[in-house]
């Protein structure tokens, strides 16, 4: 049987798990060959903005003009990125001293620029926000490649939208078990009374809270799931996860001709990366509900509560935006943020809900998983044991048969020049 696996098909697959937001599932994962090379551009746009930001204002230029020139450099470095990104792709793995000389010339770069080029308006503590600034920049970029953060946004994205299309079907689902237990909060006087005295800067910060509750509730809570997920790893369970990627093309008869594979033992980098995957759909599907949750509230607001009602409930005349009051919306985004962290939390745990709204999210790490399996198979097991993969100039030596006289006497010795050897050789090694 033909082997249809290949090394084009291994940097395929790599290519697959980084568009799908999984690089950490590329055996040998490390910051030299993966992580650098695919930050050159990011670091590349972020010197190129802090250079010609700086240099407008060592020129004495005004504010509005730098701004103008900073926001020309990101516009610069963006139609730049895909050369960035062609060079850094064939460089696949960076040198040690290349890798230190980067890193060492951009870290130079953000310190010595602001030093050289402040004027008299920047205090040290101007300097000391820039930088911290800038190592959060930098900080944001190296998570974002690492952990694949930016096509798991465009996922997210994406399935926001799907989740918007089907939001009377997802929100028909989800919103009476939320409106049972939200509805009642949302007819106390006291709520209304704090919200009336709250900012919207701190009701941001109770929706970051809740946020943030959702996160280190599901954290553990996924760690066990991904423990539990099934790792369904026959043939034909292998071939059906593999379809629409790089590796559909192989047979699994290759990969598994003794029966199901075992499972691939994830390292911890793997494991935050599904993690990640799953924390990251998880809020994207309470966002879309607690949005609907958020729509119901205003809506009830206006259809129940009058001026005078809400004047009753404050104890005070309250402050309007057009004919509606703040305190009503401001209640109706914190209720539909705690909607939002109890139905995170409740689709993991309640058997119905977690059919309806986790499975799916499960499935897709099910997948990935099983391709990760023929992945790693095929690169470790399969290609090195694989005819092609072997010498074959000693078996062909013993094998092929001897030029010379119909007598089966061997045929004698051709001159070979002195030049002819070494290049032999070096075509053999």
């Amino acid at each position: 049987m033909p082997l249809t696996a290949s090394r084009a098909l291994i940097r395929q697959t790599e290519s697959w798990f980084v568009r799908r937001g999984v690089p950490q599932m590329i055996s040998g994962y490390d910051f030299r060959r993966h992580v650098l090379p695919r930050m050159v551009p990011y670091l590349a746009v972020v010197a190129v903005v802090d250079l010609a930001w700086f240099g407008a204002q060592a020129a004495g230029a005004s504010d509005r003009t730098r701004d103008l020139v900073g926001l020309a450099a990101v516009v610069a470095g963006l139609a730049a990125w895909p050369a960035l990104t062609a060079w850094s792709r064939r460089m696949p793995r960076f040198s040690l001293v290349t890798a230190w000389i980067l890193l060492a010339g951009y870290a130079v770069l953000l310190a010595a620029v602001p030093l050289t080029a402040l004027d008299k308006d920047w205090t040290g503590g101007d300097t000391t926000t820039y930088l911290l600034a800038a190592v959060a920049a930098t900080a944001g970029g190296y998570l974002a490649v690492t952990y694949g953060l930016l096509p798991l946004l465009r996922s997210a994205v994406r399935h926001a939208i799907d989740d918007m299309r089907n939001s009377l079907r997802l929100q028909g689902r989800a919103l009476p078990m939320l409106l049972f237990v939200t509805l009642f909060f949302f007819f106390t006087g006291e709520l209304w009374q704090a919200m009336h005295r709250l900012g919207w800067d701190r009701v941001g910060l109770v929706l970051a809270l809740f946020a943030a509750v959702t996160i280190l509730a599901s954290a553990g809570r996924l760690r066990d799931e991904i423990g539990r997920v099934e790792q369904d790893l026959r043939p034909e369970r292998l071939s059906h996860a593999c379809k629409r990627t790089p590796l559909s093309m192989v047979d699994m008869a290759d990969v598994a001709p003794e029966g199901p594979l075992a499972p691939v033992r994830l390292t911890s980098g793997q494991i935050t990366n599904l993690l990640v995957i799953l924390a990251t759909r998880q809020l994207v599907q309470a966002a879309v509900v607690g949005l609907g949750l958020f729509g119901f509230f205003v809506l009830l607001g206006l259809l129940v509560v009058t001026r005078e009602t809400a004047a009753q409930w404050i104890g005070a005349d309250p402050a309007m935006l057009g004919s509606v009051p703040l305190a009503l919306l401001k209640n109706a985004a914190v209720l539909a943020g705690f909607g939002s962290m109890y139905f995170a939390v409740t689709s993991m745990i309640d058997a119905e809900q977690r059919h309806q709204f986790f499975a799916p999210i499960l499935d897709e790490v099910e997948r990935v998983l099983a391709v990760h399996a023929v992945y790693v198979t095929v690169r470790d097991h399969v290609l090195p044991n694989a005819p092609d993969a072997r010498p074959r100039h000693h078996a062909d030596a013993a094998t092929k048969p001897r030029e010379g006289r119909d007598d089966g006497a061997p045929a004698p010795p051709t001159p070979t020049s002195p030049q002819a050897a070494p290049a032999a050789t070096d075509q053999v090694s």
